[in-house]
């Protein structure tokens, strides 16, 4: 399958008054054509800084990548200048992100933010951009599109506002989307319609979609590959339906355990111990998930785990896959 995407070493870091973070340290990996990769973990292990990467969304010089290379059709993303990245941004790779009220100007009437990228990107004419913005608002299910385009932000439900996001992302038919949690703080209901829109768009746009997410209902009904970060760190990644029939890392297992089971009776929801470490006290000569793993061993305290090849086509970063001499 041809890539879209190829990551290579991507390491991203943020400079504070306290001291470097390593928010994203040295991960690679691809999207192919057509495809669906989800990038999966608890909250603060570098999915979304990740994706800000890639967009060119930084705040420098607070946040900068350190390291790597992000190719997109060939190109390495980081060595274009600003004006050249904000030609590819919103035309060929664009992003849904995590909070559409935030996201959204308020501002601004919903047919303005959507008429913005298609005069952008596509210079069509301001008539012609009132008509596409309209269609879009159709595109993604929501009724009376003309008096949506009229109206702001603050007029519109977390749902619609999150398809609102979606056309805005889509108005330039562009070749990856990432979306950044796209179903956060919806209803299922709802929640369930945003995702069958993104299989729809993606079926009918021939497009890549890297989702970022924690929710594995959503990895298991989305996705085609699957990356699980830590801390920072990619430590599994296989198909979909080999990570969740046969999970390989400690931290892959915990976060299935955590997923409640339909019609399955459970006295207590189980949770992995602990939580993330704190970036800015990582210890780099162990293995990050050793205080919170079942199945630590004093050599996890004095040797890091690389990212190798296992069974089932699957990659797995943990000391217990890999052989003595490895």
């Amino acid at each position: 399958m041809k890539s879209v995407l190829e990551i290579d070493e991507l390491s991203t870091h943020f400079f504070t008054e306290d001291g470097e973070v390593k928010a994203v340290d040295g991960i690679s990996f691809r999207v192919g054509e057509a495809e669906t990769v989800c990038i999966v973990g608890e909250s603060g292990c570098g999915k979304s800084v990740t994706a800000m990467s890639i967009m060119g969304l930084l705040e420098e010089p607070s946040g900068k990548v350190v390291n790597g290379a992000i190719h997109f059709e060939g190109n390495n993303l980081l060595k274009l200048s600003k004006n050249e990245q904000r030609i590819i941004r919103g035309n060929d790779i664009s992003i849904i992100f995590q909070e559409p009220m935030s996201s959204l100007n308020p501002v601004l009437t919903i047919g303005q933010q959507l008429m913005e990228p298609l005069m952008e990107h596509l210079r069509l004419s301001k008539k012609e951009a009132r008509v596409r913005a309209i269609e879009l608002i159709e595109m993604v299910d929501i009724p009376r599109p003309e008096q949506i385009a009229n109206s702001y932000p603050h007029e519109l439900s977390g749902g619609m506002l999150q398809r609102i996001m979606i056309a805005i992302a889509i108005s330039c038919n562009p070749k990856l989307l990432i979306a950044d949690e796209p179903t956060t703080a919806l209803d299922v209901t709802i929640q369930a319609q945003i995702l069958d829109k993104l299989r729809q768009i993606k079926s009918d746009a021939n497009m890549s979609i890297l989702l970022i997410t924690h929710d594995l209902g959503v990895v298991a009904e989305m996705a085609d590959y699957v990356i699980v970060m830590y801390a920072g760190k990619v430590v599994e990644e296989g198909g979909v339906v080999e990570l969740f029939e046969r999970p390989l890392h400690p931290y892959t297992q915990g976060l299935l355990r955590s997923k409640p089971i339909l019609n399955h009776r459970q006295d207590q929801l189980y949770s992995i111990p602990g939580q993330v470490p704190n970036p800015l006290e990582l210890n780099e000569q162990s293995c990050y998930f050793y205080d919170r793993c079942e199945h630590s061993k004093p050599t996890c305290l004095i040797r890091q785990p690389r990212l190798i090849e296992a069974a089932y086509k699957q990659r797995v970063a943990c000391l217990l896959y890999e052989r003595e001499g490895d």
